[in-house]
């Protein structure tokens, strides 16, 4: 990491650079960026509306849904104003602590979206493997103390991570080559041994994407076990109340997976593409969720279908 000398100094605020590399296209690049930023924050609203309002859809999976809507909308509100703010306005400084709040907020919420994932895996094993006690297994109460878990999981791997940098008080500069403040590029800067901070940072990153990656492939692995005793008809029925969450986690872990990838390997790979990457795993998720599930719950289609042919036919 970096080593104490006479440059080092004691920074108020960080400057975000945005794109590095790309700074000349950074109002085209918005474009798109908005676009998905209006489109994640009107799916979410929209599903969360529709779940409160719908009382069919008042039942224990629904929750899960529910507080990915919310994870969503704060990973969107916690990244893209300010990013927005850099390619419209070149308005790139944020304070030290504003940046070690944006930086728990980034990384907590994303572990507690998977930390949800891991949770909507264990229902759907419960649902199809043991579809007799599901109602009696899977209740309200359970869903919300799963979903509490998951907060404090997110709270206590996370935090460390901002409480460590903050001890730094001498950075080499206050330039920060990324879009937010991500822990590592951030303890790039630091001006002293940062390795105990990147060995942690690693550890949570190991126990979040491979741990829970690994358990939801073997709850998977167990359903298409049981799926394979069903009859065809039985099969695909019960496949069907499985493929929205599998789509929902290809689009969460997929960039994670990316971006991590490039990251660690990709020494060749321009540093523009690793900011895009990490852009993109925030993004994506809250973009495709609520296609993802409104396609495949029918009380949503059903609901958005109705509200739009209300628009076009008024009465």
């Amino acid at each position: 990491m970096g080593t104490p000398n006479n440059s080092c100094f004691h920074p108020s605020f960080f400057v975000l650079v945005g794109i590095p590399g790309l700074e000349h296209l950074h109002v085209w690049i918005s474009i798109p960026f908005f676009s998905i930023f209006l489109s994640a924050i009107v799916g979410n609203y929209t599903v969360v509306l529709i779940i409160v309002m719908e009382t069919t859809l008042h039942q224990p999976m629904y929750v899960y849904f529910i507080l990915l809507a919310f994870i969503d909308l704060i990973l969107a509100h916690t990244t893209m104003p300010k990013l927005l703010s850099i390619f419209w306005f070149q308005y790139n400084r944020i304070s030290f602590y504003t940046c070690l709040v944006q930086m728990f907020c980034v990384h907590a919420f994303s572990t507690i979206e998977s930390g949800i994932f891991l949770a909507m895996a264990y229902d759907r094993y419960v649902a199809i493997c043991n579809p007799l006690r599901y109602s009696v297994i899977v209740t309200t109460s359970v869903i919300i103390s799963s979903g509490v878990l998951a907060i404090l999981r997110g709270v206590i791997y996370i935090l460390p991570l901002p409480l460590l940098l903050r001890r730094f008080h001498l950075y080499t500069s206050n330039v920060i080559l990324h879009s937010y403040c991500e822990h590592m590029a951030v303890l790039r800067l630091v001006c002293a041994d940062g390795s105990f901070n990147d060995h942690v940072g690693m550890t949570v990153g190991f126990m979040v994407l491979v741990m829970d990656s690994v358990l939801i492939v073997t709850s998977y692995v167990l359903i298409l076990q049981a799926l394979l005793r069903l009859s065809a008809e039985a099969r695909l029925k019960a496949f069907g109340t499985c493929i929205s969450h599998v789509c929902a986690i290809l689009c969460f872990y997929t960039p994670i997976l990316c971006s991590s990838l490039v990251h660690r390997f990709g020494r060749n790979v321009p540093h523009h593409t690793h900011i895009l990457l990490a852009n993109v795993y925030l993004l994506v998720p809250p973009l495709l969720n609520p296609l993802v599930y409104g396609i495949r719950t029918k009380q949503i289609r059903e609901r958005v279908r109705t509200f739009f042919s209300l628009k076009r036919y008024p009465s």
